[in-house]
């Protein structure tokens, strides 16, 4: 049976915008992976009418209605009480969960428990209890006219571990399917032109699926498919994987890869190379990014944030002639800012980005959006001049590190460095 399902925020904080519903996209995640289809988000404040609202909403279009927050000891912690009352179900008192509060805050706040925390311990009658094993509130789950109802606490990280510990286990016994997805990641293809070579196959796929999804400076194919078992979704996954990689060639960089630099780690790995960077528009995301990777110190030497024009000539040795004659932004400047950066950290490889990230043009007038990639090897120093458009700075830098990246994947792959 496929099972619906129908995710209901309760916080008025949430409404406002003062914290994300990470909660939300943990639970689809969850909810995927078990087979069960998340066809809705409701996000409601903490309003019992409006509560009550969203839940008899939700039982008419899901048979399984997973909440979050509301479970506290205050008073306007209502979602026990609404769905309770939405349901026709009482709420009893569980003397054995008092006890556990009580020891709860004499054990870790050294302090009586307060005695609206009482009310934590009510739960419907003939439901299934969910522990809580980092806080005091806990879930429950129960069954009424064939719609499963879930609740569980809005602080995230007990609602991730009442998940893991109970939920899920709870869920995997209403579920006889598990969806699957791969994601194939590109770069330096847009969406539409990427969409336009696979809308034949994209139109046909009904399990699995295929759909794009794009970023400022990437783009993502899923193929998701949904079987009796995740050896049964891999093995349908596998020939779709493989054609679009075939269709798209080499602006595909890797298959459930995180990001570009991913994919840049593992080059250098493979090829025993170490690496270092020099950035200007950039101001450190490639050694960001790079260091955010476990174990990257075995490939990734270090790096020099040149952002004015000295420090390119002080620290990586680019020649003051040639910044006076080309200026910061240019391709003589970028190659030698890549080679310097060798010169400097002993890496035999190095990866430059010079650019004019905006709002405005730079002293010299160049355009917001040129930027120059440089990429110093044994084999020689090779650079991209890019034209990348008047966009936000924050996207432009994005861009640029991705261009960078690129290129060093494709010279590790031995592929062409042009896109």
């Amino acid at each position: 049976m496929s099972h619906i399902a129908e995710i209901i925020a309760v916080g008025t904080e949430l409404l406002l915008g003062n914290i994300a519903n990470t909660n939300a996209q943990e639970l689809s995640q969850a909810l995927s992976a078990l087979g069960i289809n998340v066809y809705w988000h409701t996000v409601v404040g903490d309003n019992a009418g409006r509560l009550r609202e969203a839940v008899e909403q939700a039982r008419r279009r899901a048979d399984i209605i997973i909440t979050t927050g509301g479970l506290g000891p205050t008073y306007d912690d209502l979602t026990k009480q609404t769905i309770c009352r939405a349901f026709g179900r009482e709420l009893v008192l569980h003397p054995e969960i008092v006890a556990q509060i009580r020891a709860r805050y004499e054990r870790n706040l050294h302090a009586p428990m307060p005695e609206n925390n009482i009310r934590q311990a009510e739960l419907p009658v003939d439901c299934v209890i969910f522990g809580n094993p980092v806080g005091t509130a806990p879930g429950c789950a129960f069954e009424e006219d064939g719609v499963h109802v879930l609740m569980l606490p809005g602080p995230p990280f007990e609602m991730r571990t009442m998940l893991e510990g109970y939920a899920i286990p709870y869920l995997r016994r209403l579920s006889q399917e598990v969806i699957v997805s791969r994601d194939i990641m590109t770069f330096g293809m847009g969406e539409s032109r990427i969409e336009e070579l696979l809308r034949d196959k994209m139109e046909r796929m009904s399990n699995p699926t295929l759909a794009t999804y794009a970023k400022p400076s990437e783009v993502r194919l899923r193929a998701t498919a949904k079987a009796e078992s995740v050896q049964a979704a891999e093995a349908m996954l596998s020939p779709v994987v493989s054609e679009v990689a075939a269709a798209l060639g080499d602006i595909v960089y890797g298959v459930d890869v995180k990001g570009l630099e991913y994919a840049c780690v593992s080059g250098l790995r493979a090829r025993g190379l170490t690496l270092a960077t020099a950035e200007s528009c950039t101001g450190g995301q490639l050694a960001a990014r790079l260091t955010a990777i476990p174990g990257v110190s075995a490939v990734y030497r270090g790096g020099v944030v040149s952002y004015w024009t000295q420090v390119k000539a002080d620290v990586l040795g680019v020649d003051a002639g040639l910044l006076d004659a080309h200026g910061a932004v240019s391709e003589p400047t970028a190659r030698a800012m890549a080679e310097g950066v060798c010169k400097v950290t002993g890496a035999p490889v190095g990866v430059s980005v010079t650019g004019v990230a905006g709002p405005d043009r730079d002293e010299r007038g160049v355009e917001v959006g040129t930027v120059y990639v440089g990429l110093a090897t044994p084999e020689g120093t090779f650079c991209r001049a890019l034209d990348l458009g008047r966009r936000r700075r924050d996207i432009l830098q994005n861009l640029a590190a991705n261009h960078a990246f690129d290129l060093l994947r494709r010279w590790l792959n031995g592929l062409p460095l042009s896109i």
